[in-house]
């Protein structure tokens, strides 16, 4: 709706002395943006909070032990009752295929969704800026009075505490990173008796330091000047990406409000610009879209609100594509778009590919080496010998013990292995087997033969191993 389209102005004065103290950054000094209440502010705490696993995650218990644990000494990955080793590395790099391309799927949707609502940087410049406006002013101008103020103990305080807060919750994100390879219980005893090893102090000291500095000081310059992502969100936009966006045909021209006078020659937008107050890299977003949009619609919440005082529809601001804003008939929907279907398949297939290696995943691996210098040799009585290396990963949590056995061979024997084996866990225990064969009984040159390892305590894990026994043509 435009202006001349309004029956009913409230006073405009309020809207405007609100605004006053708002100071738009143009980029020679810190953002500070101003945080209003809203639907999307709403979705932007809902997706922040999905972090809270990073802090909780690491102190969850599962059958008496730690329940998620990157285990890099023993080069394990512990997920309640699986364990992951490094043979099972296809699955997690199908895990890094589906969260990449998830990413650009996402973004070629809805734009820089991760940047706005679950990028580590965004979430904890949101959190320290939050504890900033609490002791310093909730506004640029009231954070500036507040700078300009002479030194006092109220102003001492406010400053210690806020810097006080800024370091402890850098080093519980080193501390917390750090959880996830150790024990995190024990990981505090470790801290507090200067005991604990020196990853761990490289990992407070590292986290500590980037957090504090890039939350607390750099901020959205993070965004602008050090994240890739920035640079490679372009080439994943097209015209059907939904993204904020300011409506100029609605908006424009835009001029300021007066008391009792309606300008018919005006468009919906006020110039308050609240929406360039509140963006946390404080960019223009009537400009069009720019590389500091991390598309989080705050903007959309500021302007809604504007228009709610204006009584106007809302939606000057919104999330729409550059087909819609351009009144465009041929608007694809998802299921038409090229990339968002070649993405899909990327993703499903991923998807299928971890659910099945989950679902497959053994509690031990055999594997069996043929020992090919020589391929075979023929001893004094006339029969063949094979050599093999026999070697059997424990993936499960308790010591097994394990007898060998050989199958499907007429007259082959075993020998060198005929003791029970103690494998422990996470452990490969590599031995030596020796099979023998009366030459009379080969009757070609390569015959199949099966090793069968028995886990005496545990037959439901026993497993098997194919494998051929070489003899002369």
């Amino acid at each position: 709706m435009a202006l001349n389209d309004m029956h009913d102005v409230q006073d405009v004065s309020q809207i405007y002395d609100e605004v006053s103290d708002w100071h738009v950054n143009a980029g020679g000094e810190k953002v500070v943006a101003k945080r209003l209440k809203g639907r999307f502010r709403n979705l932007k705490w809902l997706g922040m909070s999905i972090w809270s696993i990073f802090f909780i995650g690491p102190y969850l218990r599962w059958d008496g032990q730690q329940a998620i644990l990157f285990d890099i000494p023993n080069r394990q990955f512990n997920l309640f009752e699986l364990t992951v080793f490094p043979q099972d590395i296809w699955m997690l790099s199908l895990t890094l295929l589906f969260f990449a391309i998830l990413l650009a799927a996402v973004t070629s949707v809805a734009g820089r969704v991760f940047c706005g609502y679950f990028c580590f940087q965004t979430v904890w410049t949101d959190i320290y800026t939050y504890i900033e406006t609490k002791f310093e002013g909730d506004t640029p101008q009231k954070a500036h009075k507040f700078k300009q103020a002479p030194w006092s103990i109220d102003k001492l305080w406010r400053v210690s505490a806020k810097h006080s807060l800024w370091i402890a919750i850098a080093l519980l994100t080193g501390i917390s990173f750090a959880a996830w390879f150790t024990d995190a219980f024990a990981l505090w005893g470790d801290i507090f008796t200067l005991q604990a090893p020196l990853p761990v102090w490289i990992s407070m000291a590292t986290f500590g330091i980037f957090t504090y500095v890039f939350a607390g000081f750099m901020r959205e310059q993070v965004c602008f000047w050090l994240c890739p992502y920035a640079r490679l969100q372009g080439v994943m936009y097209d015209q059907d990406t939904v993204l904020p966006a300011y409506d100029a045909e609605r908006g424009e021209p835009r001029g300021k409000l007066k008391k009792g006078q309606v300008d018919t020659n005006k468009g919906s937008c006020i110039d308050c610009k609240v929406c360039v107050a509140v963006c946390p890299t404080g960019i223009d977003i009537r400009k069009g879209q720019q590389e500091g949009c991390i598309t989080c619609g705050m903007c959309i919440d500021a302007c809604d609100s504007i228009m709610d005082k204006t009584d106007q529809p809302r939606g000057l601001i919104r999330y729409a594509s550059y087909k819609e804003l351009h009144h465009d008939a041929n608007v694809l929907p998802l299921y038409k778009r090229p990339r968002v279907i070649i993405y899909s398949v990327i993703l499903l297939t991923a998807l299928a590919g971890i659910m099945y290696g989950f679902a497959t995943l053994s509690p031990t691996e055999f594997k069996v080496i043929h020992n090919r210098q020589p391929l075979f040799v023929k001893l004094s009585d006339g029969s063949i010998q094979n050599k093999y290396t026999l070697k059997l990963l424990n993936k499960t949590q308790q010591a097994i013990e394990v007898r060998y056995q050989l199958s499907g061979l007429e007259g082959a024997t075993l020998h060198g292995m005929n003791d029970q084996i103690t494998v422990e866990p996470g452990k490969v225990v590599p031995l030596t087997a020796l099979v023998r064969v009366h030459a009379e009984d080969i009757n070609k040159a390569l015959t199949p033969i099966e090793f069968k390892a028995n886990v005496v305590n545990n037959p439901a894990i026993s497993t098997v191993y194919e494998s051929i026994f070489m003899g002369p043509k």
